[in-house]
């Protein structure tokens, strides 16, 4: 004679939401390379890197970009008398005076996208260092820069350089008061 094993109610019950719900991912898992995670990785990671936020409209090779580098209330401890950009080496492109800008923005989210809302006029100086190859860009506001509420962005409008990688910026701020600039963050853009 032969024995068969009764199943266990909660078997059965899980047996009808396991396999439909594996039925129904699989395909789902094809697409998963699309995805885009804002997930960012630091290679010297210390107490004092400070990652900061950042958009860019263009991620691909020799695409004109617009790139948002954004100060967030959180970002400025006092006024900012200058604000100096340090481009890195590799982020070959072209930067021409008239593409930058500082302005009073709305970062975008859900709902709304990033906007700027008020140019903030500013002296904008590029420095080229010929025997290293250093490039910065430094933002001298006419009104020092309030720690305000309010967010501000410097705008870069570039083509983005030829090779694809990770570009790390990095911003230095003079606050009002003293006369050597300090460490604000870092952002780290990737272009594909």
């Amino acid at each position: 004679m032969l024995k068969t094993k009764k199943l266990p109610l909660n078997f059965k019950f899980l047996r009808f939401f396991l396999i439909p719900a594996f039925l129904f991912s699989s395909p789902l898992l094809n697409n998963i390379q699309d995805v885009k995670a804002a997930l960012e990785f630091q290679w010297d990671q210390d107490s004092g890197y400070r990652r900061l936020k950042w958009l860019q409209l263009e991620n691909k090779k020799r695409f004109r970009n617009k790139i948002y580098f954004f100060f967030r209330p959180s970002d400025r401890k006092t006024d900012l008398l200058k604000i100096n950009l340090a481009i890195p080496k590799p982020f070959k492109s072209k930067l021409i005076q008239d593409k930058i800008s500082l302005c009073k923005v709305r970062i975008g989210g859900f709902e709304n996208r990033t906007k700027c809302l008020e140019d903030i006029p500013a002296d904008i100086e590029i420095n080229t260092d010929e025997s290293t190859s250093l490039r910065s860009i430094n933002i001298y506001p006419y009104k020092p820069l309030p720690k305000s509420k309010e967010s501000y962005a410097i705008v870069l409008k570039v083509f983005n350089p030829k090779k694809s990688g990770l570009y790390q910026f990095h911003s230095y701020g003079q606050p009002k008061g003293e006369s050597v600039s300090s460490y604000l963050g870092s952002w780290t853009i990737v272009i594909d």
